[in-house]
């Protein structure tokens, strides 16, 4: 005699147990994708601060006087390299290939940028150091990378970055060795802005 299995009630609390955790499940995975998004720029922004994988820092007016106090008149090579993303119809270089510097000490690089497309484009630098554990102690005060820069067809036009290299950078080991640091940019194109629709 063949015996047969009797089906269990619904239980009402089990699905709205699943349906708790699914929504759950849900908001967590909105959470994760939001960190994510938030991630990038908070990321980039702890780089600039700390100088962390090659970035260099953003300094103040006050920081910039401190180094300048302390500069001892040592000296260390400067290499500036430039380039453009496959889609950007720019030439980008450097006004000076190498630059020797003291450390401790405000100095200006320039770049020269030509916009060679027949319309205006808008680009954005991206920028690093090399070696990299020379990034926390190359700072900018001013540089064209903080903002967008549009180039009208044709113009060509000279960027400055205003910078210091930091003394501290004598006390560490790390350093040792190091006789050229390279500020490497690279200009990447921006979204064309949207045009407005003509009147009619």
């Amino acid at each position: 005699m063949s015996s047969r299995t009797v089906p269990h009630e619904h239980d009402p609390g089990t699905g709205r147990r699943n349906l708790r955790t699914g929504l759950m499940a849900l908001v967590g995975a909105v959470a994760m994708l939001g960190m994510g998004f938030a991630a990038v720029p908070l990321y980039r922004m702890f780089c600039q601060v700390t100088g962390f994988g090659g970035t260099t820092r953003v300094a103040s007016e006050s920081e910039a006087a401190r180094a300048a106090a302390e500069a001892s008149g040592q000296q260390i090579s400067i290499r500036f390299d430039a380039s453009t993303a496959a889609d950007m119809p720019w030439t980008f270089r450097p006004s000076k290939p190498t630059e020797t510097v003291t450390i401790g000490q405000r100095d200006l690089a320039t770049f020269v940028a030509r916009n060679n497309s027949g319309k205006a484009i808008t680009g954005t630098a991206t920028f690093n150091v090399e070696p990299e554990q020379a990034g926390q102690y190359f700072n900018k005060i001013q540089c064209f990378c903080f903002t967008s820069q549009t180039l009208a067809p044709g113009q060509e036009v000279t960027m400055p970055v205003l910078f210091y290299v930091d003394p501290a950078m004598l006390n560490d080991p790390n350093m040792d060795g190091v006789e050229q640091i390279t500020l490497s940019y690279t200009f990447h194109r921006a979204a064309d802005p949207v045009q407005p629709a003509s009147a009619g």
